[in-house]
């Protein structure tokens, strides 16, 4: 399914989203998680400043 999702987002307006990895520490167990979202280009920096 994620093959699918990343090869729909390079054909036309597709090339202005990105799919973002960031790497969360959890509060409460002191695990790591990977949190991913598909954002715009643009708001690249405001994802990971969150």
């Amino acid at each position: 399914m994620a093959k699918k999702a990343v090869a729909s987002l390079q054909k036309g307006e597709g090339r202005a989203f990105a799919k973002v990895i960031k790497m969360v520490k959890s509060p409460k167990t002191g695990a790591y998680m990977f949190h991913e979202e598909i954002v715009h280009n643009d708001s690249i920096k405001d994802f990971f400043a969150k």
